[in-house]
């Protein structure tokens, strides 16, 4: 089939809704949109369903950050701002998508992330406005609150059991004059403390869980697992229909509303693109033919880059010790078995912690806003995933909140099973080395910090010898990692790099939305999972707008007032208007 080939009404199945990936934004959109029983939704997943019991214990994604059957292993292409390295890009592959094998950290950004979108002429993006809609998908252990709610479907927890080493890191940071914050998503950011996590009585609380789980038995939400969608199709400029493959079939659906693309911020660029929207030269040079050209498809790629720091701690408190022998690790399934507690129910970061780290000469911070975040963890390990080091380890990672570093995705052919070619451009702006290099000293300063000094038995890495800013720089070269919240390839906006609208419609097509985290115009001051939650609650309420009753009843009299008025025109007006000249007498 051509790639804009029209479909009759009996050639496929007809939804009102096709819904592109079951994420956190997909599964939260279909969930949602399948409230109304009048409204059919079909939601395509190319992986499986979430059935494993790694992607429901919450440190399970130890296991799930390698597995070839849950994540996509994505890999960009090497990076001349690592010193050429490769970098290995997780990404979900089951229902749930990446909120089945993320870090569970509960993070929504800082006010003036939104604010800078609504400046950007995004209309109802601002921080006021947005705040309705975290609330609304969440329901917070610690029950509503004028920044909280309580009653939603994503589970919000404490920790739970304070951590005597990140009680310490806490006071190391307070010395160092970073404020205690018991809620970095309330009134303030900035300070350190204890996250919270989307888990709930010891189990991972995913968007698949939170949305499809309740809305599984409704007659209107079809739900197909192993099911990649290869191509949008089209009548004219209006998305009428998706081609997908499952099981190594080609199938086709058609829908009378929207097909909306929730694949993430590599797969939605790489979808617009294989269906003929979006920069016209990559496009031809695969022989695509150019439906609609919107150059920022793909572009505007933006990702927090981690640096990790390793320590070997004093004392055998930490989650290496609890894992290294036979009887720490039954000693914490049976916390988890009996009590739903302990390092398993937790994950890996327990503590973080948000600050100024770039300053002047004289030691005053440059930044109004915090421009760091720490992930503090109670084990060490090279990797995420990896085995842990064989000491009593802790370690702290550092990224930079909002890098003016720009990478970009695009396809690597037709075919639509093989992986986009992904550049992340990491570290290519003199602000971003900076920061991060200061964001590293920051880190080791608080380990230095009377508070912590009796947990610090030695720096494991950088280690000495890495005191220069040049040693500093080179280390977050050759050892940093994303920290899994590439966006912004699909940017919301009106100038000419922008995709979508204020209404996440795609500029130029009818019929076809993108609501994940590509739509991001900035990356958000913090972790990615809970702005992509509020991305799509905020959707959901668009998209009934879009296509209330009401609005068609609006949309066809304004139709017909603007008709009448043209009528009503002097007769010579009216010829003019609709492109003729008078007729002879």
């Amino acid at each position: 089939m051509d790639h804009h080939t029209s479909l009759s009404n009996g050639d496929a199945e007809q939804y009102d809704f096709i819904v592109v990936g079951a994420g956190t934004c997909g599964a939260t959109l279909a969930g949602r949109l399948s409230e109304d029983p009048k409204t059919t939704v079909l939601l395509l997943e190319a992986g499986p369903p979430d059935t494993s019991f790694w992607i429901h214990l919450p440190i399970g994604y130890g296991k799930t950050m390698w597995s070839p059957k849950y994540n996509w292993r994505f890999e960009t292409e090497p990076d001349p701002g690592m010193n050429g390295r490769k970098m290995y890009w997780p990404r979900g592959k089951t229902l749930g998508g990446s909120s089945s094998i993320n870090g569970l950290i509960y993070i929504r950004g800082q006010r003036e992330d939104y604010d800078e979108w609504a400046s950007f002429g995004n209309k109802g993006w601002g921080y006021d406005d947005v705040l309705p809609y975290f609330k609304r998908s969440e329901a917070n252990q610690r029950g509503d609150s004028p920044y909280h709610g309580g009653k939603g479907p994503v589970r919000v927890s404490d920790v739970g059991a304070k951590h005597e080493l990140i009680e310490g890191f806490i006071a190391g940071a307070k010395d160092c004059g970073i404020p205690r914050n018991d809620d970095f998503n309330g009134e303030s950011q900035e300070g350190a403390g204890y996250y919270q996590l989307t888990t709930h009585q010891g189990r991972r609380c995913s968007s698949a869980q939170a949305f499809l789980k309740p809305a599984r038995n409704r007659p209107n939400l079809d739900v197909k697992t192993n099911a990649q969608a290869t191509r949008i199709l089209f009548e004219g400029k209006r998305a009428v229909g998706l081609v997908y493959v499952q099981d190594g079939v080609e199938k086709t659906v058609r829908c009378r509303a929207e097909v909306l693309l929730a694949a993430g911020a590599i797969q939605s660029p790489q979808l617009l693109e294989l269906s003929g929207i979006g920069r016209a030269e990559v496009l031809q040079r695969f022989n695509i033919p150019v439906l609609h050209e919107l150059p920022g498809v793909g572009e505007n790629m933006q990702d927090h880059l981690q640096v990790r720091l390793y320590y070997e701690c004093t004392k055998p408190i930490t989650t290496n010790d609890d894992l290294r022998t036979w009887f720490g690790q039954a000693r914490i399934g049976l916390q988890w078995l009996l009590y739903r507690a302990g390092p398993l129910a937790i994950g890996i970061n327990q503590g973080g912690c948000f600050m100024r780290a770039l300053k002047d000469e004289q030691g005053r911070p440059l930044a109004d806003r915090p421009d760091i975040q720490f992930h503090v963890s109670t084990l060490s390990a090279d990797a995420a995933g990896a085995k842990v080091h064989p000491f009593s380890g802790f370690t702290l990672s550092i990224c930079q909140l909002r890098p003016e570093s720009r990478g970009h995705t695009h396809i690597q052919s037709r075919h639509p099973l093989q992986a986009p070619a992904m550049v992340p451009n990491y570290l290519s702006t003199e602000l971003d080395r900076q920061t991060t290099v200061a964001g590293v000293q920051a880190a080791r300063e608080i380990a230095r910090s009377p508070s912590m000094r009796p947990y610090v038995k030695r720096e494991h890495k950088p280690g000495a010898g890495t005191e220069s800013y040049d040693a500093l720089l080179d280390y977050c070269r050759n050892n940093g990692q994303t920290i899994f919240h590439p966006s912004g390839t699909a940017k919301m906006g009106n100038d000419p790099m922008s995709v979508v609208d204020d209404r996440l419609r795609v500029h130029g097509i009818q019929g076809l939305r993108v609501v994940d985290c590509s739509i991001m115009p900035t990356l958000v001051s913090g972790n990615t999972n809970a702005p992509a939650f509020m991305i799509a609650e905020k959707a959901v309420d668009m998209i009934r707008e879009d296509h209330s009753p009401a609005r068609r009843v609006i949309a066809k009299a304004t139709a017909e007032a603007k008709l009448k008025a043209l009528t009503a025109k002097p007769e010579e007006e009216l010829f003019m208007r609709v492109g003729n000249s008078r007729p002879a007498a």
